[in-house]
């Protein structure tokens, strides 16, 4: 199996870089940097989730009954034309929203900081990389076929292929969302950074 972020560097992750960039107002090579932090930072918030037998259980059912998988044959639609559809963002929203709670502001902090962009810009782009992360991961289900709510922790592990950076990244917003909330965010955000980026 090839790694999520493997996807990024094909014909179709082109399509959505150059979506996401348009939608965003930045260039498609930011673009694609952009969400090469967004997803494992999504990851890790689904691996965790996955850990929590109630949040499982509601993450298994959403990835059966709808995320599919089919969002990436009809990439082209969706981030084609200089824009993404709204209904993918609105969708990713919903998503974060049940994911992150809410740590949805925090975890767009974060990436904001590791990417260069504003914290709107940051937010957007994780409302936009949600569904592809969301599609990627029930496709990789029914080729797993699983059929359990507790088989998805190893299968979100594996997502990420070899890549050390973006394991690292998938970790520190685990231990981002396990913060209790003092206020510090910021100072959690440049600690947790320069243990995990080597900054």
């Amino acid at each position: 199996m090839s790694g999520i972020l493997d996807l990024l560097q094909g014909p179709l992750g082109q399509v959505i870089t150059q979506g996401v960039g348009a939608q965003l107002g930045t260039d498609t090579s930011k673009a694609q940097s952009a969400m090469s932090m967004a997803i494992p930072m999504l990851m890790g918030a689904l691996k965790k989730n996955a850990s929590d037998p109630e949040k499982a259980s509601g993450l298994f059912e959403a990835l059966m009954s709808k995320h599919d998988g089919s969002i990436l044959d009809k990439a082209s639609d969706i981030f084609g034309g200089g824009f993404v559809n709204e209904e993918v963002v609105e969708d990713g929203d919903k998503i974060l929203g049940h994911v992150l709670g809410e740590k949805k502001e925090m975890v767009a902090m974060a990436l904001s900081k590791k990417a260069g962009l504003d914290t709107g810009s940051a937010l957007n782009m994780l409302k936009m990389a949600a569904p592809i992360v969301m599609g990627m991961l029930g496709k990789q289900a029914r080729r797993n076929n699983v059929s359990s709510p507790t088989d998805l922790t190893g299968i979100i592990g594996g997502m990420l292929g070899g890549h050390s950076e973006a394991q690292n990244e998938m970790s520190f917003i685990e231990k981002l969302l396990d913060q209790d909330g003092d206020g510090s965010i910021m100072d959690d955000l440049f600690n947790m950074g320069k243990k995990f980026f080597g900054r």
